[in-house]
C-alpha cells in the first residue's frame, strides 16, 4: 500500500534525523538533511539537552522541506548559561562554535526566540552569517511579550507549570488571550516546564532586555523577516520596522496568523526555501537597501 504524503514526510524525516550530539563548547545538536548547510536556531525550550525521542521526529518532519536541499544544523545554547547571560552573551556562543565548525559565514534561521538571538547573532559576529531568516520575532518583544514572559518565568519559579503554560499559549493563538489556547497551556503546562531548567529563566531574562532597534542597519547579511499580523508577542509594526531597517531586508507577513500559527503554516518552508534557492536569491548585501514587505494569503495553484 503506497504511503500518504504525511506518513512519506515521517518517514523522510526518520532517515534524515540521524546525528545528534555535543559540539565543542557544550552546545547541543540535531543534524540532518543534505546540500549547503543552514544553522536553525530554535525557540524557548524548558531546558537545554539534546533533541531526542518524539520530539526529534517532530522536529525533524517540520524542518524536512529544507533538509531536502540543506544540511540542517538544529542547535540549542548551551546548557548550564551563566544567569546573568545577556542576548549578546548568548549570541557569541553560537558565534564560537560556528567558527570552529565552519570555514566561512552560512546560512542562519531563528524561530521566535531563537529569531532575537540570530539578529544578535548577525550585528555583533558578521563574519559568520551569511543570510539571515528570522520567523515570529523581531529586534525587540512587544508589550504583551514582555508581559507573557515575565508571567511565565514567574510561575516557573513559584513551581506552578501548569500556570506558566497557560500563560504561554494565550499568547500563542490567532486571537491574543485566547481562551481555548490557555486551555491548552494549561493541559500542556506539565510536559513544557515540569522540568524547566534555570537556562529557560535566564534566556527569558535575557530576551526581555533585548533591544536592537539602534543596530539593525549594521546588519550586513540579506535577511528575510516573517510573521503574522495577529501576533501577540510582536506587533505588526516591530516586524515591518526590522525588514525596512535592515539595508536588504524583507518581510513576509502572514495574515490572520499568530504566533504558533507561523511556525506550523506549510508556506513558512516554501518561502524560507524560495529566499534560500529561488531566482532571487542573493549573497551578502552590497550596501543597496531595498526593503519590501508583502502579505501571504493563499499560495496560487501550481
Amino acid at each position: 500500500m503506497p504511503l500518504t504524503t504525511q506518513q512519506q514526510n515521517v518517514s523522510d524525516a526518520r532517515a534524515m534525523a540521524r546525528r545528534t550530539g555535543t559540539l565543542l563548547g557544550g552546545m547541543p545538536y540535531l543534524r540532518f538533511g543534505t546540500g549547503p548547510p543552514l544553522v536553525a536556531i530554535p525557540g524557548l525550550a524548558q531546558n537545554y539537552e539534546p533533541t531526542v525521542g518524539f520530539e526529534r521526529m517532530i522536529v525533524a518532519q517540520t524542518l524536512t522541506p529544507v533538509a531536502n536541499r540543506h544540511r540542517v544544523l538544529r542547535l540549542t545554547p548551551h546548557p548550564g548559561l551563566d544567569p546573568n547571560s545577556t542576548m549578546a552573551d548568548i549570541a557569541r556562543d553560537y558565534a564560537d562554535a560556528l567558527r570552529l565548525e565552519f570555514p566561512g559565514p552560512v546560512d542562519v534561521m531563528g524561530t521566535s526566540t531563537g529569531g532575537s538571538i540570530a539578529l544578535q547573532l548577525a550585528a555583533d559576529h558578521p563574519d559568520v552569517v551569511q543570510r539571515l531568516i528570522v520567523v515570529c520575532a523581531a529586534h525587540a518583544l512587544g508589550p504583551i511579550g514582555k508581559k507573557v514572559q515575565r508571567r511565565v518565568a514567574e510561575e516557573v519559579l513559584a513551581g506552578r507549570p501548569r500556570q506558566a503554560g497557560r500563560e504561554m499559549f494565550s499568547a500563542l493563538g490567532d486571537k491574543p488571550r485566547s481562551r481555548l489556547a490557555a486551555g491548552m497551556g494549561w493541559v500542556m503546562g506539565g510536559t513544557m516546564f515540569g522540568d524547566a531548567s534555570p537556562d529557560l529563566i535566564t534566556t527569558i531574562r535575557a530576551e526581555s532586555a533585548f533591544d536592537l532597534s539602534d543596530r539593525l542597519d549594521e546588519i550586513e547579511a540579506p535577511t528575510l523577516v516573517i510573521g503574522g499580523d495577529q501576533d501577540a508577542f510582536y506587533s505588526t509594526e516591530l516586524f515591518r520596522e526590522a525588514a525596512a531597517r535592515i539595508p536588504n531586508g524583507r518581510l513576509i507577513l502572514y495574515p490572520g496568523k499568530g504566533h504558533m500559527s507561523v511556525i506550523s503554516d506549510p508556506r513558512l518552508m516554501l518561502d524560507v526555501l524560495d529566499f534560500l534557492d529561488g531566482p532571487g536569491a542573493t549573497g551578502r548585501a552590497t550596501g543597496a537597501h531595498s526593503p519590501s514587505a508583502r502579505s501571504v494569503g493563499k499560495r496560487p495553484s501550481q
